[in-house]
């Protein structure tokens, strides 16, 4: 079993928001590997939640309800239920400030980088030690940081963030069949422009 956890806020006034990007490669995810029949998120370990099989392997798409800075509630219950071992099973996607809009970058484990919802599964989990796949929306700029992660995607943005979510997916079906060495080696080198 792996635990793909793709972050975000609820409710349809954070639906496009920067902030939301790792809940639309979860939505992504689930629109290729979940059978449409069965294709009806349910409310558990404090969040949404859809069985996939991507790569031959079982994989529980989930993204915490609990809003971006509890994050870590919902996937330490996960977590602890199916008795996973984050460094080999568990993957966040999560956006990040400071990458280009275009990019992702995936890590075996690390810091939170000043994100709050990574930062509070840190806590929650109480090592590194876990996979993550960023997703870059740009520095702000002079626009302070929380407005910045809560509003939309420029016009300019839109297509690199929509190419960005595809290669997430990519590297999440990559990660599940050959790990996350494999993973790092092939998508830390990718770069996607308008042109691509």
């Amino acid at each position: 079993m792996k635990l793909v956890v793709g972050l975000g806020n609820p409710g349809p006034e954070y639906a496009r928001t920067r902030h939301n990007l790792g809940y639309e490669v979860l939505d992504s995810l689930a629109r290729r590997f979940v059978d449409p029949s069965c294709a009806v998120a349910r409310s558990k370990f404090q969040g949404l939640a859809l069985e996939a099989e991507i790569a031959s392997e079982r994989v529980l798409l989930l993204k915490p309800t609990t809003f971006m800075n509890r994050s870590g509630r919902s996937v330490a219950e996960a977590v602890a239920f199916f008795k996973l071992e984050p460094a080999r099973d568990l993957m966040v996607v999560a956006d990040d400030i400071d990458l280009p809009c275009g990019t992702i970058r995936v890590r075996a484990e690390g810091g939170a980088g000043g994100h709050n919802g990574l930062a509070d599964i840190l806590g929650a989990l109480g090592s590194p030690q876990w996979n993550r796949c960023r997703i870059g929306i740009d520095a702000p700029g002079i626009i302070p940081q929380a407005d910045y992660v809560l509003g939309r995607l420029t016009e300019t943005q839109e297509p690199l963030a929509a190419q960005s979510v595809h290669l997430a997916c990519e590297a999440v079906e990559h990660w599940c069949r050959d790990g996350i060495a494999s993973t790092m080696n092939r998508y830390n080198r990718s770069t996607i422009t308008n042109n691509a």
